[in-house]
């Protein structure tokens, strides 16, 4: 069987949440800090650097939450004044952790989140609908971890990232005469990550941390051309029933992330990270059906089309005052850069720079923590410029999303 080449655009999210389809909602307080990862204070620290959970206070820390967020797009063609916003469903991105310190000087830990994934829905017919009527994706992060401390100020860690998913992805096909599904449900894949995390005294917390790339591979795909039956045999496929089978991999990129916090005063402490996203591993998408010639005449099954993606970063600031000592409020700030240029953007990753504030609350109750969080994107609008799709036009985007947290630490 022919491989499908399907890279990072299938596993598209929405620019809410972060450039191309980072998804960057995996605590609620550290969203309501900026999405800032210097906090060792719980587990939500896990996903952000496995070597931080060596300074947790409690000996078993367990964080779950969830958000929900809502975005739209909205893309005018400039010459014929038409336009079309999109019908996102509510996103829902989940997150949980443990950690257990084990020894004085090691910890175990574990963090399942959805750091990749959205789904985008324009109308069906749509100008760009040859590019995408609809485009979901689910992907699930499974991390177990270990952290060692060095000294009484310094740790090292590291976690194993077994990654699932599911794309499920709806284009026209106006040669046909009809669309295109591509399903996978089974997708998975393996990375890895590793930090360090250092407390030289009392008012500082410094975090340094990678994750890799993680690439899903999707063996057992289904194509289905929603067709006239009468053009099965012309692409081969009058057996099956208009059913293709294909397989893929779609790479996921690593992350760089710098971040530190300082404590003012004991009641009030500010943070600042810096993100570096290796998009450069997305430059085109190639498709390789089984039997299907909806590709070029070297090779009918084959369909390649230039991405041009590129390396971004992210500017994060928080900051945290405790209003009394059960009560925490906090605000954030962040810059998210694009991945593509006006004269690349694509409807199935519609990314935008964009300003984003953030706010939210914390309550401690004993042993219980609860974290309330929100967010309002500002995405700068976009005159699209894409003469290979000869996809023209204005491009712009609104989102908000909000989160609720809770913790438990034993102490």
């Amino acid at each position: 069987m022919k491989r499908i080449l399907m890279t990072a655009a299938l596993t598209a999210g929405v620019m809410a949440y972060a450039g191309g389809f980072r998804v960057s909602l995996q605590g609620v307080k550290q969203l309501a800090m900026a999405h800032t990862s210097a906090h060792a204070e719980d587990a939500s620290v896990a996903f952000f650097n496995p070597a931080g959970i060596s300074f947790i206070p409690a000996k078993l820390s367990v964080v779950a939450g969830g958000f929900g967020a809502s975005n739209k797009v909205t893309f005018q063609n400039t010459s014929t004044l038409q336009q079309t916003e999109t019908d996102n469903p509510l996103g829902t991105p989940i997150y949980a952790a443990v950690a257990y310190k084990v020894l004085d000087n090691l910890s175990l830990g574990f963090s399942f989140s959805t750091p990749f994934g959205s789904t985008i829905q324009y109308p069906t017919n749509w100008e760009g609908a040859e590019l995408v009527e609809k485009l979901e994706l689910k992907s699930f992060f499974f991390q177990p971890m270990i952290s060692v401390k060095l000294a009484p100020w310094a740790s090292f860690g590291a976690s194993y990232i077994y990654a699932k998913g599911k794309v499920d992805w709806t284009k026209r096909v106006t040669q046909l005469g009809g669309s295109l599904n591509l399903l996978d449900d089974e997708a998975t894949g393996h990375g890895f990550g590793f930090g360090f995390y250092f407390q030289p005294d009392t008012k500082w917390d410094v975090s340094i941390a990678y994750r890799s790339p993680v690439d899903m591979e999707a063996k057992e795909g289904k194509a289905t051309f929603n067709i006239s039956p009468a053009l099965y045999p012309n692409i081969g496929l009058a057996a099956t029933g208009g059913v293709d089978n294909f397989t893929a991999t779609l790479p996921l990129v690593d992350e760089i992330t710098l971040g530190a916090t300082y404590k003012v005063t004991p009641k009030w402490q500010v943070s600042a990270d810096f993100n570096y996203h290796g998009w450069e591993r997305y430059n085109k998408l190639t498709l390789d059906f089984a039997n299907a010639p909806v590709g070029n005449q070297a090779d009918p099954t084959i369909l390649v089309a230039p991405k041009n993606f590129k390396n971004t970063k992210t500017f994060r600031v928080g900051t945290q005052y405790m209003v009394t000592d059960m009560i925490a409020a906090r605000l954030g700030w962040y810059y998210d850069e694009s991945p593509y240029s006006d004269e690349n953007f694509i409807p199935e990753t519609p990314s935008f720079d964009s300003y984003v504030v953030t706010a939210g609350l914390g309550f401690k109750f004993n042993k219980l923590g609860v974290d309330l969080a929100g967010g309002y994107a500002m995405p700068q609008s976009r005159n699209v410029n894409n003469s290979y799709n000869s996809f023209y036009g204005q491009a712009k985007a609104k989102a908000f999303y909000f989160g609720l947290g809770l913790s438990y630490n034993a102490f």
